[in-house]
């Protein structure tokens, strides 16, 4: 790995009073094989999630972050997985099977990008969240707390019958039916519309107040991510190269990738001046993350920044 992207300590800036984190991961690797040759996806992560916190886990498309999702739900069946990942105690990379579902189904739930690939289409909405909840008047009660309007009449009605933000408020229903520890929601609000993005987030936060539960929400823009994050990790080529609480990480990065990130999607928390001078006049020899001017200075027509 280039020594262009610095590796830090994940485990730094735990906001939880609990010194037990909700999930442990240690020396991560995780290793495709394809074609006769290893992609890898994750090298060398660490990272601790305390218990209450959201986690805003960004990076660019490729970086790892979903398969980091994945690996947390026990969810990697064909790739190489070596380290620690252990969630309420348990290991998800050695469990058992048996262990790794009652593990998702008591102490994990998942929200991923688009529901119409979670949800049953021939299923009505009402059945698929009782199944999770254990009975129908549960499963009502979830539909009316993620702010469902006419639950009942929402009930009965199929997938395809709502709006993407109604299905992905049912998808958070059914995540939060077990009562977990953690949550990870991959991308839950990238096909949303901006107001309903915005909803979506207030909802994961409001849940986060009232069942004490983690979140860690897996991204690439980081303007979701500032709005309702404790913490930011920053996933640059399969690494954790900054970590840090939201002010810090995009007001005074330490990676420049925020930086970028943020100057090439218009994003309204820009860093400080010092943190894009840092650019100024072109890439510096063995700077971190140099060719990262250069994208972004292209990207947003500023030559030279």
């Amino acid at each position: 790995m280039s020594s262009a992207v610095s590796e830090v300590d994940a485990r730094a800036s735990n906001p939880a009073g609990d010194a037990t984190p909700v999930a442990a991961i240690t020396d991560l690797h995780v290793t495709f094989r394809r074609n006769g040759r290893d992609v890898y996806a994750l090298r060398s992560v660490s990272l601790d999630i305390a218990r209450g916190e959201i986690l805003g886990l960004v990076g660019e498309s490729g970086s790892g972050k979903s398969v980091l999702g994945f690996t947390m739900l026990g969810l990697l069946s064909q790739a190489q997985v070596q380290g620690s990942v252990k969630v309420a105690g348990t290991d998800m990379v050695t469990g058992d099977a048996k262990t790794l579902r009652k593990v998702r189904r008591l102490d994990l739930g998942a929200v991923f990008q688009d529901p119409m690939t979670s949800l049953n289409p021939t299923m009505r909405i009402g059945k698929q969240v009782a199944e999770a909840a254990g009975s129908e008047d549960e499963a009502l009660k979830l539909l009316t707390a993620v702010g469902i309007p006419e639950p009942k009449r929402r009930f009965r009605a199929y997938p395809h019958e709502l709006s993407g933000g109604l299905r992905q408020r049912v998808m958070i229903a059914i995540a939060i039916a077990g009562n977990p520890e953690l949550i990870i929601a991959d991308e839950p609000t990238t096909a949303l519309d901006v107001t309903v993005q915005a909803q979506v987030l207030r909802l994961l936060q409001r849940l986060r107040a009232e069942i004490g539960c983690s979140i860690v929400l897996i991204t690439h823009d980081l303007g979701v991510a500032a709005q309702i994050s404790d913490r930011i990790a920053v996933l640059y080529s399969g690494r954790i190269a900054e970590i840090g609480p939201t002010a810090k990480v995009l007001g005074q990065p330490a990676h420049l990738y925020p930086w970028a990130a943020a100057l090439t999607a218009d994003s309204r928390h820009r860093p400080a001046p010092q943190a894009r001078r840092a650019c100024r006049g072109g890439p510096q020899p063995g700077g971190p993350a140099a060719w990262l001017c250069v994208r972004a200075s292209l990207r947003a027509g500023h030559p030279g920044v």
